[in-house]
């Protein structure tokens, strides 16, 4: 009963934290409500019309939705780089960064779920996903473990954080014993969720594209390196417009951590470029098409050579410690290699894959303004969670929100 009051105080003192803040803040929260607007006004218009509202069609059957759920599981994965040295290897560096960490893990999360449910065409379908009410087929379809693996990591990263904040919140000290399995089984977890979700692609053998042995650990290196890399980026605002305090250390360990993962992402990508230019073969015309265009068709040209550069460029500068603990330089490292690891897990990953066809057709894909619309509204809806989470947290973090006993 006690923890039932607490609980209701910590909802009640949270809507207040979230409902108040200076003028910047309440017009951060417009815009993203207004971008959620436009992209709820868009998700209304696909579920009149259909699929067919997008630029998807038959022959390209995953597009910016998809992408963007590949990508963001990585982003949630990231999580991992925070929470293990903090929880695992007891690194009190990452101490103060690890719920930012967990709760960007959270919005990831959530928007991945939600790109899925964009991309089923409405909710409508989901009970196709329920075991034992629709049509599960576990442990056959790896789209299963791909569901199982998800919710569970969004389990750990809501109970871990809550347990450690609700235990804060009314002045205690977290039992270790409680926290740190659940800490520990989320690292493997973390693992898991990309590895499946690589496998997912790897299982189809009509598409030679992803029949690679390396995707499954490339998913991993790429999503280590953007991951911590908006990591950053979020902890260099946070520190700017809260009281929150985030050392410099803290920030250069994990700008150490993107720049050794940006580096191995980087020798993959040779890697698979050597297999595919090297000795080529008709298996390799999607990787054609991706980076030299096929049969006239170009269209993601201009999306793969503004990736690469900029990958590149953001190794290079992250690699050398003097340009990395230059704040600055390290955001616009930061910045680029996210960007770039967008593109190239998005579109270069995603979308080559069905071209050409299964019968040599080339049939390109163009996202839609309806597509756009709902990827944007659904980022918009990520960006007001992770901020609602991380003011809460935070509150509670410098003991400015705590439990009032009556």
């Amino acid at each position: 009963m006690r923890r039932l009051k607490v609980f209701t105080s910590l909802v009640k003192d949270s809507l207040d934290i979230t409902t108040q803040g200076s003028k910047k803040y309440h017009v951060w929260m417009a815009f993203l409500t207004f971008v959620m607007l436009v992209g709820m006004y868009c998700y209304s218009v696909q579920l009149e019309f259909g699929l067919s509202a997008t630029g998807m069609t038959d022959r390209v059957s995953w597009g910016l939705y998809i992408s963007n759920f590949t990508f963001l599981v990585g982003v949630a994965a990231a999580a991992v780089m925070l929470v293990m040295p903090t929880y695992v290897l007891k690194d009190i560096d990452f101490k103060q960064a690890v719920l930012i960490g967990e709760g960007l893990a959270v919005a990831a999360l959530i928007m991945c779920l939600a790109f899925v449910v964009a991309d089923m065409g409405g909710p409508s379908v989901l009970w196709h996903m329920i075991p034992g009410i629709g049509v599960f087929n576990f442990p056959n379809s790896m789209l299963t473990w791909d569901v199982i693996v998800l919710n569970g990591y969004l389990f750990l990263n809501i109970s871990i954080p809550f347990y450690i904040l609700f235990r804060r919140y009314q002045g205690k000290t977290p039992n270790p014993k409680i926290y740190v399995p659940g800490a520990i089984l989320s690292v493997f977890w973390a693992v898991a969720i990309h590895l499946v979700t690589a496998f997912l692609y790897q299982g189809l053998q009509a598409r030679p594209f992803w029949n690679n042995a390396l995707l499954g650990p490339r998913f991993l290196a790429s999503a280590f390196a953007a991951g911590p890399a908006l990591i950053i980026l979020v902890l260099a605002i946070i520190r700017t417009f809260t009281e929150f305090t985030i050392e410099d250390k803290t920030i250069k360990k994990i700008g150490m951590i993107v720049a050794v993962a940006a580096q191995i992402n980087l020798i993959m990508l040779v890697s698979e470029l050597f297999k595919e230019f090297y000795a080529p073969t008709h298996h390799s015309e999607s990787a054609y098409y991706l980076f030299f265009g096929l049969q006239g068709k170009t269209a993601l040209l201009p999306w793969i050579w503004t990736a690469i550069p900029l990958n590149i460029l953001a190794t290079v500068i992250l690699t050398f410690g003097k340009l990395r603990n230059n704040f600055n330089v390290l955001y616009f490292a930061c910045f680029i290699l996210f960007v770039a690891i967008w593109i190239e897990k998005g579109f270069g990953l995603i979308v080559p894959g069905f071209i050409p066809g299964p019968y040599g057709k080339i049939a390109e894909y163009t996202p839609t303004g309806i597509e756009i619309g709902v990827t944007l509204g659904i980022w918009a809806l990520g960006a007001f969670i992770f901020t609602i989470l991380a003011k809460t947290a935070i509150k509670i973090e410098t003991g400015k929100l705590q439990f009032k006993k009556k």
